[in-house]
């Protein structure tokens, strides 16, 4: 068994709640309530800038030049392309640049990035790849049993663009290539006396991920507004 399937048996419970939350299936069936589906495109914007700085973070981590190399790589991956690509989605609903610029932080997002940060500001570079392991790997994971369901790809379901961007072989390469990574980082790092706390990081970070989720039911139960 690999290292992050050691680490997703360890936190079966948390992985599952997060990969198979009612939010991502509302996705699939294009039941998800508009207003929902907006502020977390808002927040998730807000989470890119966060998780640039944590690959900042990375680079400075890095043991090796090598993943010096590859954690640039994801920085500029973020600032460059993928930030781009979601304001484009973001314009589709309605959202421009400066709704994301200007839009409060949710406290879900603050908590589930401020613990990522952390998370790599107290530990080694393994610590910081497995805290946001749960989001590269996981929405690929994700995606691909969203793609599965009936009617999901289809252009009448309103999220299908979200659905196969995460589902689509560059974003499943990206994610491929980052549990190679982190797999990688444990067989050098990853003692036995270690592994509890990692699957500690692990586990909180994928509940954090879930809560990413919750907040759009809040929102929609609030029927609050797309900018938090």
């Amino acid at each position: 068994m690999s290292f992050f399937e050691r680490l997703k048996s360890a936190a079966s419970a948390e992985w599952r709640a997060y990969t198979e939350h009612p939010f991502t299936s509302a996705l699939a069936d294009g039941s998800l309530p508009e207003v929902a589906f907006r502020h977390y495109l808002v927040q998730d914007y807000l989470f890119l800038i966060e998780f640039a700085r944590a690959y900042a973070l990375a680079v400075y981590k890095s043991p090796r030049l090598a993943d010096m190399r590859d954690a640039a790589a994801g920085l500029s991956a973020i600032i460059d392309v993928e930030m781009n690509l979601h304001v484009k989605l973001c314009a589709g609903w309605g959202l421009s640049p400066d709704d994301l610029e200007h839009a409060p932080p949710a406290v879900e997002m603050l908590a589930y990035t401020r613990y990522v940060l952390d998370a790599g500001m107290r530990g080694d570079l393994l610590a910081l790849k497995v805290a946001l392991a749960p989001c590269v790997i996981g929405y690929a994971d994700i995606a691909t049993r969203l793609a599965a369901q009936p009617g999901a790809l289809a252009a009448t379901n309103p999220y299908s663009v979200w659905i196969s961007e995460y589902a689509g072989a560059p974003y499943q390469e990206v994610a491929a290539k980052a549990l190679a990574q982190l797999d990688g980082l444990a067989h050098l790092y990853a003692t036995p006396a270690r592994e509890q706390d990692l699957i500690a990081i692990f586990k909180e970070a994928t509940r954090l991920e879930a809560e990413f989720w919750e907040m759009g039911w809040r929102v929609d139960a609030r029927r609050g507004s797309s900018a938090g």
